[in-house]
Formats: C-alpha cells, sequence, structure tokens
C-alpha cells in the first residue's frame, strides 16, 4: 500500500522544556540550513509526491527564522501535493502574524499549538518560552490568517499542579472556542531535566490519585462542551479530528522525514538516527539515514492493530481488519 501521509521532524527549540524526551537540540549554532537543505533530499529519496495528510513536528518548527521557514515550505511544496489536512506544530510566542501568514500562504490549513497550561508560573516550571498574553495573541494571528482548524495541547499531573489550576486552564482553553484539545497527564521520561530532579528528590509530583481525579474532571467537562472525545486523550469539534494521527492509531502507512523521525512503509518500520550531524552525513552520502528498521510478523501487525485501535472511540474497523488480514 503506497503511504499517503509523512510526518517531517524539525528538531530546534529556542529553548528546551523540563520534561521534553523528544529529539530535540538548542537551536544557536546547529547548522539549521544544512540540516534542511538534507531534510529536502530525504524527502526526494521516498519519491513521495501525493499526500492527504502531513505533519510538521519537533523540537519546534516555527524556531525557524522566517527565511529558513519559507525555505521549508517551497521545497515542500514543490515535493508533495497535499490534498487534505497540513498541520505544523507551534509554540504560542513564536506565531507571529508574519508567520502565520507564510504558513497560510503555502496552504497550512491546521496548527498544533504547544500551550500546556494557561497559568504563567507552572509555564515557567515546565521551562516553556512563552506565557499566557501570547496563547492569546498567537491565536488571534492565527484566525486573523483565516487557518481553519486550530488544536491546544494541554498537560496535567505537573509539579506544583492543584486540581484548581488544571480546571481553570481547561475552562480557558474551552472559552477560546478552539476546534481540537489535546490533554496528557505528565509522565516522567528519563534523559529530561524533570527526571533527574525528581532521582535527586527536588521535584515533587502530585500522587497517582490526584492525576486520575484530573483526568475524570477533564472526561466529564468535556462531555458538555463542543469538543467531543474521539480517543483516549483527544476531543475535536465535529470534522475536525486529527486525520494524520489517525492513521497512526489505524496502524496505516507513513513517511518519516528528518533525524529521529519514525514511519512505516512497505510493511517495514523505521527509525531515523538522532543526531543532527548524523543525519546529515548519510544524506550528504548518498544513503537513507536509518538507524533500525523492523519488520513485524502478522502476528505483531494484528497485535498493534488492537493495542493502537482502541485508542479510539470507534475501535478497530472489523470489516477492514478481516481484509486485512483474513482473521474475525
Amino acid at each position: 500500500m503506497v503511504a499517503k501521509s509523512a510526518y517531517i521532524h524539525i528538531p530546534f527549540c529556542v529553548k528546551i522544556c523540563t520534561y521534553c524526551d523528544f529529539n530535540k537540540y538548542f537551536i544557536q549554532n546547529q547548522p539549521v540550513d544544512l540540516y534542511l537543505a538534507c531534510l529536502v533530499e530525504e524527502m526526494k529519496q521516498s519519491k513521495a509526491s501525493q499526500l492527504e495528510t502531513l505533519f510538521v513536528g519537533g523540537g519546534t518548527p516555527t524556531a525557524l527564522s522566517e527565511s529558513q521557514l519559507e525555505y521549508l515550505l517551497q521545497a515542500i511544496q514543490d515535493q508533495f501535493d497535499i490534498k487534505g489536512e497540513y498541520t505544523f506544530e507551534a509554540n504560542p510566542d513564536e506565531l507571529t502574524e508574519e508567520k502565520v501568514a507564510l504558513l497560510k500562504r503555502y496552504g497550512v490549513n491546521r496548527l498544533s499549538l504547544g500551550v500546556q497550561t494557561f497559568d504563567d508560573t507552572l509555564l515557567q516550571t515546565l521551562g516553556r518560552s512563552h506565557r499566557k498574553a501570547d496563547i492569546y495573541q498567537a491565536i488571534d494571528n492565527a484566525r486573523r490568517q483565516g487557518i481553519s482548524s486550530i488544536s491546544l495541547d494541554l498537560m496535567y499531573h505537573l509539579p506544583g499542579q492543584s486540581m484548581q489550576q488544571f480546571q481553570e486552564s481547561l475552562e480557558e482553553a474551552l472559552r477560546l472556542d478552539i476546534d481540537h484539545l489535546s490533554s496528557y497527564g505528565l509522565i516522567l521520561e528519563p534523559q529530561t531535566q524533570f527526571y533527574n530532579q525528581y532521582r535527586k528528590g527536588k521535584l515533587k509530583m502530585p500522587n497517582e490519585d490526584v492525576g486520575a481525579e484530573m483526568y475524570q474532571y477533564l472526561m466529564n467537562r468535556m462531555k458538555n462542551s463542543p469538543l467531543q472525545q474521539y480517543e483516549i486523550s483527544n476531543f475535536a469539534k465535529k470534522g475536525h479530528e486529527s486525520i494524520h494521527n489517525q492513521v497512526y492509531w489505524k496502524n496505516e502507512s507513513y513517511y518519516g522525514f528528518g533525524a529521529g523521525a519514525s514511519g512505516y512503509i512497505g510493511g517495514v518500520r523505521y527509525t531515523n538516527v538522532n543526531p543532527v550531524n548524523h543525519y546529515i552525513k548519510k544524506i550528504q552520502q548518498h544513503e537513507f539515514p536509518r538507524l533500525t528498521e523492523t519488520t513485524p510478523t502478522v502476528k505483531e501487525q494484528i497485535e498493534e492493530e488492537m493495542f493502537l485501535g482502541l485508542r479510539m472511540n470507534t475501535g478497530v474497523d472489523k470489516i477492514k481488519f478481516q481484509k486485512k488480514y483474513h482473521q474475525t
């Protein structure tokens, strides 16, 4: 099956968040222009052309300068004919009106904003570069430029976060009349600043009961909102469900481009090398920048299909499952 979706990874950030374990690097003194040129070469290697969804994530894609952003957007436009959902991740403080106008001009129709919380004290704890006022400005910029779908990420079970603080952040998000919400409980991942602080006894986390209460509040509150749950942690207005993320949950094929990106093509799951310089070297040597490649067995594919599909309210499509695996 030919993949109709792609993920592009921009591993650069203006500031490194205390909880993040994604493949990312402080943008200062990084070979950003060379990385982008190599990213374009990897896209060309794939021979992909027609896409139904494209998601540009990171890191922080909006950490790029306007000229770098335009270079990337032009390269994407030259390589792909994108028929559907075209998403860019963004930090609120980096989403200037000029950058939004650029994204809009090149066909981006969905923004995913890393808000995490509306509480300025908690934003500082998380190492976020934006503040509450930046969130309102970013959404205003996006709407003025005619971006048709806006998604926010909110986190809960944060160090020092009370139930009231989470409730207030959720209400702020809903008051903004957003189209989509993703809300996740914080997990302490190895090799993050939070994890190291916790191991040294310097970080106090809410107990698990508080996290469970926050999740239950989220579920109950969203039942009485315009955004309805369609996946464990995702809520949307009708017609604004993330088509791209459903590619993952339905265990369908997709390309992954960039340092640390993962893909699933022709029954093979792959992950690219993480370090930017290693990625650049592989591309310059005209090699695929793979770190790992695995071919799941039919049994493993079925297991993946089940545990991914059961994340969604609709579950696993029985007819498609039977057709794909010839099993009931």
